[in-house]
């Protein structure tokens, strides 16, 4: 059995299909995770939504901004922006179904005898593998609730709180984990999410650092795959492995192999995604 692990798709249907074929992926043994973001600004949200669906127990996607963004749209709550193209999904006749299985996803995924941690963004580094489980559960618990959803999707908006405590409760502790576990990318000085700066880390203010260099971070020592940052690209460190290699702004998608002990990057070229 293979596990691999697939970047950002962001509805870029052919260089994902490209890539399975490459590897002769075989949903009867081999195991695919992507980190989210499925869908938004590429051109096959829906077909990519129904391919990841259709592989069953043989895909683990752990959801992205981007798959948030799509559960408030069709709930009425944010209108779709300029760069959105997520109407082709809200228009199929299966949306509804197509919705509630991507409610369903997890935003973290953890395998014990890989030693590996998928998720959309990252783990803030004050949390240990028990708390970012712990804290996702509490979303996935709101989101699969069909009379908690809505409401919970109108307050997931906002940057605040920064900081984590054990202390915050309700609402402000569920949009802190949203945040960090599908939108963050740098920590401040304080400890706290910034949530602006989304350039690569050579050009990021001194005041900033990525989160998977803060000293002492709880999570070090285990591996993490994580999407999200188009700008860092495929980059890998000594327990993190960047995934999101911009297919969907005309460059690559990438896919690893995590299984393998030297792990072979593996792309498909796609000019013009959008």
């Amino acid at each position: 059995m293979a596990v691999y692990a697939i970047g950002d798709l962001q509805g870029c249907l052919a260089p994902f299909e490209r890539l399975l074929e490459r590897v002769r992926f075989d949903p009867s043994h081999d195991r695919l995770w992507l980190v989210g973001d499925l869908v938004n600004r590429g051109p096959h949200s829906a077909a990519c939504l129904r391919l990841v669906r259709d592989l069953g127990t043989a895909a683990i996607t752990v959801l992205g901004n981007h798959d948030l963004h799509l559960l408030a749209t069709a709930a009425g709550i944010r209108p779709l922006r300029t760069k959105d193209t997520l109407k082709q999904v809200l228009d199929q006749p299966d949306a509804g179904e197509l919705l509630d299985w991507l409610a369903s996803r997890p935003l973290i995924h953890h395998d014990t005898e890989l030693g590996w941690t998928l998720v959309h963004a990252g783990v803030p580094p004050a949390w240990n593998l028990v708390t970012a489980q712990r804290e996702a559960r509490a979303v996935e618990q709101v989101l699969q609730d069909g009379s908690r959803r809505k409401a919970f999707l109108k307050e997931m908006y906002g940057d605040t709180p920064a900081r984590w405590s054990d202390s915050l409760q309700g609402t402000d502790r569920l949009r802190y984990t949203v945040n960090a576990l599908t939108r963050m990318r740098f920590i401040r000085r304080d400890g706290g999410l910034d949530l602006e700066e989304s350039g690569p880390p050579s050009g990021a203010p001194s005041r900033l650092t990525p989160w998977f260099k803060i000293p002492g971070r709880l999570m070090s020592g285990k591996p993490i795959a994580f999407g999200h940052w188009s700008a860092l690209g495929y980059s890998r460190g000594r327990d993190w492995l960047s995934l999101d290699s911009g297919c969907v702004w005309g460059r690559k998608l990438t896919l690893v192999r995590l299984d393998d002990a030297t792990p072979e990057q593996m792309r498909a070229w796609q000019k013009n995604c959008r």
